[in-house]
């Protein structure tokens, strides 16, 4: 292996793995190498609790494109996809999991997806090697959040992905949120792309999801959506519900107020108490909203956030020569 700096960083978050962590590696090796391009595989041992890290170790010492980073506990796969993703040297970030069901020969056509001119490409398991009670929720779920981002993906949480590592180094990922990396992705205003790839049976280990998952997905979606459509115009959010809100007490206690004047009694009517809440709890909304601007502007204020976060390129003029004589 050269000594170059990596053009391709493969990383591969691990959580008990310990019986595929070297056949996966050489199923990359064999895949990668015919490439021409230098790579690293950056394996990030996320708390196992088997002997996963020992066959890191053997694996470090066997080849020199292989980093380790062990964290101290299991923090899950964000945290370990985020330590990878800061570890990486290479131009392009490849994510495939531990558990040797995403096939590596996938890699090169996923690069030459980002060869197209995309920023993200997420692999698609068409023919998904698993169990009903996981592909029916499954497809509801990317249904749901499809509809709602606006970015149609069959499998968003496909663990074999392709980045530009300008992508990965402006998306801060924490919790679950890695199930929404082309969520998070597309609204940064980067090009996402799908590739149906290959989905192999598991031979080793076991599942760890369960039907909580998708409860707290749905949650952690909740928090993509609020961040992409609102992080930089809160008041939009809230001050609509405020303003909504107190719309409605208002023509409530103006409806009250007629007939008050009209001479009925209104003082053991709902509606007068339900008026009042809605007027209340609107402006408590909007009191929000403007706090939450005020906090925005003070936060991109003191971290220097530029304009130069959301741009792509720059020509600029070139310099004139002095004319000949």
């Amino acid at each position: 292996m050269n000594k170059l700096l990596p053009v391709i960083s493969i990383v591969v978050p691990v959580h008990d793995e310990e019986r595929s962590l070297e056949p996966l590696y050489e199923e990359l090796r064999a895949v990668l190498d015919p490439l021409g391009r230098s790579w690293e595989a950056i394996f990030v041992d996320d708390g196992s609790t088997d002997s996963s890290f020992a066959a890191l170790t053997r694996l470090h010492d066997a080849a020199d494109n292989v980093k380790v980073v062990r964290l101290r506990r299991n923090f899950g796969k964000a945290a370990a996809l985020a330590a990878g993703f800061r570890h990486a040297s290479g131009d392009v970030v490849v994510t495939i999991d531990a558990d040797l069901q995403d096939d590596p020969l996938e890699i090169p056509r996923l690069l030459a997806k980002l060869d197209e001119g995309f920023d993200l490409v997420s692999g698609w398991k068409a023919q998904r090697r698993d169990p009903l009670s996981r592909r029916i929720p499954s497809r509801i779920f990317n249904a749901v959040v499809g509809r709602v981002s606006g970015l149609r993906l069959h499998d968003l949480n496909c663990g074999l992905k392709a980045y530009r590592a300008d992508v990965v180094r402006n998306l801060r990922i924490y919790g679950e949120l890695h199930r929404f990396l082309p969520v998070l992705a597309h609204d940064r205003g980067y090009r996402v792309a799908e590739l149906p790839v290959n989905h192999r049976p598991r031979e080793h280990g076991r599942s760890r999801y369960g039907v909580e998952r998708y409860l707290r997905g749905f949650l952690d979606f909740l928090t993509v959506w609020f961040m992409g459509r609102y992080r930089h115009r809160p008041l939009h959010l809230f001050g609509g519900l405020g303003l909504s809100l107190s719309g409605i007490g208002t023509v409530l206690l103006v409806y009250l107020t007629v007939l008050k004047l009209g001479g009925e009694a209104i003082g053991h009517r709902p509606l007068l108490t339900l008026g009042v809440l809605l007027v209340v709890v609107g402006l408590q909304f909007f009191s929000l909203g403007l706090l939450s601007e005020l906090i925005t502007s003070h936060h991109e204020e003191r971290n220097g956030l530029a304009d130069d976060l959301h741009v792509e390129e720059v020509l600029a003029p070139r310099a004139h020569e002095p004319a000949s004589r």
